[in-house]
């Protein structure tokens, strides 16, 4: 593995010898498949205003790991730019697929944005090591959320909250989320549903690759233009080193890069100095796959490379000759240089020690239409040996027809386990479709049993229903009736918005079937009705209904109004003939 220079920013700080280098040559070469600007390239991009205004991130940390610089570039290179090594090119099989697919969706709908895939998987890199090392599901989804630290002024930007946490769960300030690392005040402004799923998600890196996409592209850039390029790249973090970063990068990726597996990708390194935000898929205690090492000093762009500095020997000077071995039977051998330590295993995520997952309570989820669930799954994830999981990743998924919703208008949410390793379903609000639906729960990346719950909506209610005027409802025979019948409906004392009423003309009051002749309704076509399902109270729990017609009969009708809940209202209409003229 290439050298890795490691650590989240506040601010940014890549002004390192090897920063100079990868952008000297980034800039010696033009990038490839970017213009230079009339007023020569870099020079111009070093002296621009960044962007005023907020930024897709926030101005977030990021990550400044580095590209690797002592590798051979390809023949005919004009500087020596890192070239693709064996790891830090590999990119995971679905956030390539993302970064391809959202570059073809901008090149049919804004072709002159010219936008490179390249640049959104640096930025990929730079954000979140692109979604660490491809940690998503089949759908594209992190595992667990992805989070950037909380923006509350504290050596960060001070941004309160904008999606009452929605998305970064944080009712108080804005977090960068998801692999792409918008705040949710961006997200609400370009978020895409790349996928199809009908969610805007910025968990998700199709979603995210899009939203980056048409964000980068804004205000008609040209990106193959070098000044619209550190535009866009600035308007997603104002920060030079943030720019010099991404453009290694960006370099290093259109140089050449392949396909790994998911979940295999490599993840940037942080130092004890930067910190550990605790966020994603990864522990903040994980050991890095591999241990830094020293890089070779880097050499200045067009200059030719020394040979490398001998290895240190043992007992030695730096760069003494290693000594001939000894003769066999002259004596004891010197010893050779003492192999690295291996570096520790990583530390499994907790996920990967679950065994097994069971219902810890909750009660059977119900809710009347338009409400919060009350009471919702809890869900204890357990080892092999029937231990507590703490810290393992639950996926609480919707299945069915519904229209039911967690926090943040989601369809799934993603829960980690806490004490006793115990986790809740999120926040669920029901939609206006009644019925049965199921909330299941599987462990985030494994193909355990699942558990499934069976979820109920109930429809809105009112146990009262009340006309709200005293009018005599009278009409002449085949006539329409003088006075609207308005009613309003309560449930438990207070208003019953959004309750279904049905309206019947009915024969009696002791047999409610439905009257075949005397006063009616009109369906859309005109034609005479005398039961009408398709009623709703308003807001108020007021409800005004159609007009009432009467046919050639008369005498005293009767309408009977029932409603969810057990509110019936019986109200008699009078058809008569007006009296004679009096004469």
């Amino acid at each position: 593995m290439a050298a890795q220079f490691g650590r989240r920013l506040r601010k940014g700080a890549t002004t390192t010898a090897v920063a100079a280098v990868a952008v000297a040559a980034l800039s010696a070469s033009q990038a490839p498949g970017v213009a230079p600007t009339a007023t020569g390239g870099d020079a111009q991009a070093s002296g621009a205003t960044p962007p005023t205004g907020s930024s897709a991130t926030g101005n977030s940390p990021y990550y400044t790991d580095l590209p690797p610089l002592n590798s051979p570039n390809k023949p005919g290179a004009a500087a020596p730019l890192p070239a693709v090594g064996e790891a830090e090119a590999g990119i995971p099989a679905t956030v390539l697929s993302a970064y391809k697919q959202a570059e073809q969706a901008v090149a049919a709908s804004d072709p002159g944005c010219r936008l490179p895939w390249q640049l959104l998987a640096a930025i990929g890199k730079v954000e979140s090591g692109q979604a660490r090392g491809g940690r998503v599901d089949a759908d594209g989804t992190t595992f667990s959320p992805i989070l950037g630290p909380v923006l509350n002024g504290v050596g960060f930007a001070d941004i309160s909250d904008t999606d009452d946490g929605a998305y970064d769960g944080d009712r108080t300030h804005d977090r960068a989320v998801g692999p792409m690392q918008f705040i949710p005040s961006t997200w609400a402004t370009w978020g895409q549903d790349a996928n199809g799923d009908g969610r805007k998600d910025p968990n998700n890196i199709h979603d995210a690759a899009l939203a980056a996409a048409k964000y980068l592209c804004a205000g008609s850039r040209d990106l193959s233009v070098k000044e619209d390029l550190d535009r866009a790249i600035l308007s997603y973090n104002r920060s030079r080193e943030y720019l010099r970063t991404v453009l290694s990068w960006f370099a290093y990726y259109q140089r050449g890069t392949h396909e790994v597996p998911d979940g295999s990708g490599v993840l940037p390194v942080e130092s004890s100095g930067g910190g550990s935000t605790g966020t994603g898929t990864t522990p903040a205690t994980a050991t890095p796959p591999t241990a830094p090492t020293t890089p070779a000093t880097p050499t200045a762009p067009g200059a030719t490379p020394g040979p490398p500095s001998s290895p240190s020997v043992p007992g030695g000077s730096t760069g003494s000759p290693k000594p001939p071995p000894a003769k066999p039977g002259t004596g004891t051998p010197s010893p050779g240089p003492t192999p690295p330590a291996k570096p520790a295993p990583p530390t499994p995520p907790p996920s990967a020690t679950v065994f097994g997952i069971e219902n810890a309570g909750g009660g059977r989820p119900a809710a009347t239409a338009g409400e919060d669930f009350a009471e919702l799954p809890k869900v204890r994830a357990k080892s092999r040996s029937g231990q507590s999981v703490v810290g393992a990743d639950l996926v609480f998924e919707l299945v069915g027809d519904t229209d039911a919703r967690f926090s943040g208008d989601r369809t799934r949410a993603v829960v980690r386990t806490g004490q006793g390793g115990v986790a809740a379903a999120p926040a669920l609000k029901a939609g206006e479709k009644t019925g049965d639906f199921t909330i299941r729960v599987t462990v985030a990346g494994r193909a355990l049993p699942r558990l499934d719950y069976t979820a109920t909506v109930t429809p809105r209610q009112a146990d009262t229903l009340v006309r709200t005027g005293d009018e005599e409802l009278t009409a002449s025979p085949s006539s329409e009736f003088d006075h609207a019948v308005e009613v309003k409906a309560t449930f438990k004392g207070g208003t019953a918005a959004g309750v279904a009423v049905t309206a019947t003309m009915v024969t009696t009051a002791d047999d409610p079937a439905e009257n075949t002749e005397g006063p009616y309704f009109k369906d859309p076509e005109g034609n005479p009705v005398r039961t009408l399902t398709e009623l709703t109270t308003g807001a108020d729990g007021v409800l005004v209904l159609p007009k009432i017609f009467s046919d050639d009969r008369s005498g005293t009708f009767l309408l009977r109004l029932t409603t969810e809940g057990g509110a019936v209202l019986t109200l008699e209409l009078e058809v008569a003939a007006p009296p004679a003229p009096a004469g």
